[in-house]
């Protein structure tokens, strides 16, 4: 029956109830709408629990076109699962959003909110209107953000040493961790070689544009290092042109070195044989112009993003100039940052400014059944590519994985040079301060309150069980020694599961990366406790027709085929 239409009997007889929802779309309120989002959000942190610390578990995930990742990282375990509950999904996206403001603590963020919404429970329970709940863990939020910085310490950042241990610290919670210094090494090359200060003294890292990772398979894990420049995996267009320059004179082009056809489908005409080679030979005039335009500023060697004809690399052959083409333009920017090179769009335009003479060396050298490309020894270069050799795929995409992390941990330091202790040791510290200072709060507020500094403590407690050891014990001796004033550098060893001074073992945690958790994982929690009704948008006939259509539209974004 139509919404607003009245019974059989039309209007006057007999009126039936309105039917405003269609009967079919799902829908749960009140009570029930909150309890399933924390039954959600509960389930999403229980699966990657077990993956928080050195000790922690891998997880080997199977994606739709039947390719394997074995990963501990939260991002990339959570951004394979399926989820279907709306709140899950929402849980699902805050490890997605901490992994592109700060690169690490995905993990960390989930189990956290997961947690903040479990300590709610019991209080709605005690029916707790949820704005109340809401309000403590917004004061809960305040007061932690201001103790974190006064437990924080500052940390310089022209010691490579120091920088290399915090790095290193992110690091052994990972599969890289068996490598000892050699990521962490990478790591701070990498981001050192990108960074830029700005006039204002501001400082500019754009890791992900500006440092590529090349995989390469085969070779030993030690040949993995950071290039002072670029490769690419592209081979010179002709084998008589040079495969090997010292200071050669660089032009980058974004314009294609072939006649252009035109745009819509042109038929002509010819009546005689000379035509057709006045045609081939206007053709031929037109390159021989633009090859000119080139070899005016007299390059060794010519980079274009389009295509390029005989005729281009015939008369740029004579001219000794050895051609690339149909480069990323995610490289041609990485080639203009090292080389010193202006990007042309026109080849009239070509100007000596715009040569790019910073490099020192250029060689296309063969690895394994591919050619790739080296631009390097370049001066003060300002983009730069990692090269990843490894036994296999998985370890491969392992690697680089952790990299990604690392790199986050050592842009966070740069930008701000401030750290915390790790190990839960903030965590337990921050836990202790809230549920004193909760007393002091009135009404049923410091309920709520109290719950975010409980909520804190699943931190160091899965640290402790995933080491295998006492939990019960550990967490006691955590609580004691943090209830005493000066103890905030005590938290759980994550390799033997006991309770250790971090400050003195090295493990710490960077302030942008615990301060950014706290704030996606109460901030979450808060949103999703405020939901009191979940309307599902489609009918369940449409959900069934839905499930049984044939997977496969989106199978390219599995994996790490959506990396690049």
């Amino acid at each position: 029956m139509m919404p607003g239409m009245g019974g059989p009997g039309g209007p006057g007889g007999g009126q039936q109830g309105v039917f405003v929802i269609n009967k079919n779309a799902k829908r749960d309120q009140g009570r029930k709408a909150q309890l399933t989002n924390i039954q959600a959000g509960k389930t999403v942190a229980a699966i990657v629990r077990t993956t928080l610390g050195p000790r922690a578990m891998l997880k080997m995930l199977l994606d739709p076109m039947g390719g394997i990742v074995m990963t501990n990282d939260g991002n990339a375990i959570l951004r394979e699962v399926d989820v279907s509950h709306p709140a899950a999904k929402n849980m699902i996206e805050l490890s997605r959003a901490q992994d592109e403001e700060v690169g690490d603590g995905t993990t960390s963020v989930i189990i956290l909110a997961g947690e903040l919404l479990g300590v709610a429970e019991p209080l709605l329970e005690k029916k707790l209107h949820p704005t109340l709940i809401v309000s403590g863990y917004m004061k809960a939020l305040e007061d932690a953000q201001t103790l974190l910085k006064e437990i924080a310490y500052p940390v310089n950042v022209d010691d490579p040493e120091a920088l290399r241990e915090i790095v290193r610290g992110s690091i052994d919670t990972k599969f890289a961790a068996r490598f000892g210094t050699l990521i962490s090494d990478l790591a701070v090359q990498a981001v050192k070689t990108v960074c830029i200060v700005k006039p204002d003294g501001r400082k500019e890292i754009d890791v992900k544009r500006y440092a590529k990772v090349e995989k390469i398979q085969g070779g030993e894990l030690t040949d993995c290092k950071v290039l002072d420049g670029v490769m690419f995996n592209k081979d010179i267009t002709h084998p008589r042109m040079r495969r090997e320059i010292t200071n050669p004179r660089v032009v980058l082009l974004d314009c294609p070195l072939e006649y252009k056809k035109g745009e819509s489908q042109t038929n002509v005409e010819i009546t005689k044989e000379s035509d057709w080679e006045k045609l081939l030979q206007q053709e031929e005039e037109e390159m021989r112009r633009v090859c000119d335009d080139i070899l005016k500023v007299k390059p060794d060697l010519v980079i274009t993003e389009k295509g390029v004809s005989d005729l281009a690399q015939h008369f740029l052959m004579k001219g000794g100039v050895s051609v690339i083409r149909r480069i990323r333009k995610t490289d041609n920017n990485r080639i203009a940052r090292v080389t010193g090179a202006h990007i042309c769009n026109r080849t009239e335009e070509l100007q000596e400014a715009m040569v790019g003479t910073q490099c020192g060396r250029f060689k296309v050298q063969k690895i394994g059944e591919e050619y790739f490309t080296f631009l390097t020894e370049c001066k003060d270069p300002k983009a730069c590519s990692v090269v990843l050799r490894g036994a296999t795929r998985d370890v491969l995409n392992e690697i680089e994985r952790n990299l990604h992390d690392a790199w986050g941990v050592a842009r966070n330091i740069i930008l701000e040079p401030s750290l915390l202790p790790g190990g839960g040791a903030v965590e337990m510290e921050l836990a202790a301060r809230l549920k004193e200072k909760s007393k002091t709060i009135e009404g049923s507020r410091q309920y709520a309150y109290r719950a975010v500094g409980e909520a804190l403590e699943v931190i160091p407690r899965s640290l402790a069980h995933n080491c295998g050891s006492d939990v019960v014990r550990a967490m006691t001796d955590l609580r004691a020694r943090h209830a005493a004033p000066g103890h905030a550098h005590f938290g759980i060893d994550g390799k033997t599961g006991k309770v250790a001074d971090v400050k003195a073992q090295g493990i710490f945690d960077t302030f942008a990366v615990k301060q950014q958790t706290l704030r996606t994982a109460i901030e979450a929690a808060a949103m999703l406790l405020r939901i009191d009704d979940i309307i599902s948008g489609i009918s369940r006939k449409q959900q069934q027709q839905k499930s049984s259509a044939v997977m496969g539209a989106d199978d390219e974004t599995f994996g790490d085929a959506r990396d690049g």
